[in-house]
């Protein structure tokens, strides 16, 4: 019933964490604003789950150089991002952090691109996209070493 169900490696039990406040009863509400990922790294018990987890994969390095976050820009999950790489950044200061901060390609609606107004029921979203990913882009850049935006169109998902 999950994401990971369908991958053909086996991950640890520990590299997974699943955000129970949007998981109710099988169907997996969104997160679709930077302020509400932000907030669930507020509660101690999460914090206190992923640093956890983290210490768990720490320990077993050698010689840890740096971490490499992967965090999608234009929804909620941006705000997750920024507070990880917050994180790694007050606990283990002097190794690097490279994120790459990832957004979809989206669908062409026949809009023309330069318009800064939209007249659809899509607004709200689009608006929801392009604050998430001002936010994440100044949250993440300001905690990594090195900050690279993915994304398959010239837009970064942003119409």
């Amino acid at each position: 019933q999950l994401w990971s169900d369908y991958l053909s490696v086996q991950l640890h039990p520990k590299s997974i964490y699943v955000i129970q406040q949007y998981n109710h009863d099988g169907y997996s509400g969104c997160l679709e604003a930077f302020g509400q990922g932000e907030t669930l790294l507020q509660d101690p018990g999460c914090v206190e789950e992923l640093e956890d987890r983290l210490h768990f994969y720490v320990e077993e390095c050698d010689y840890l150089q740096g971490f490499q976050v992967l965090c999608d820009l234009h929804n909620g999950f941006s705000g997750v991002g920024a507070k990880v790489t917050e994180l790694l950044y007050d606990e283990y200061s002097g190794k690097g952090i490279l994120t790459w901060g990832l957004t979809p390609v989206m669908p062409d609606t026949g809009v023309n691109p330069n318009c800064w107004i939209f007249f659809s029921q899509d607004s709200q979203k689009n608006f929801y996209r392009l604050m998430n990913t001002a936010l994440g882009i100044v949250h993440l850049s300001s905690h990594s070493s090195l900050f690279c935006p993915l994304s398959l169109s010239g837009s970064l998902g942003i119409k």
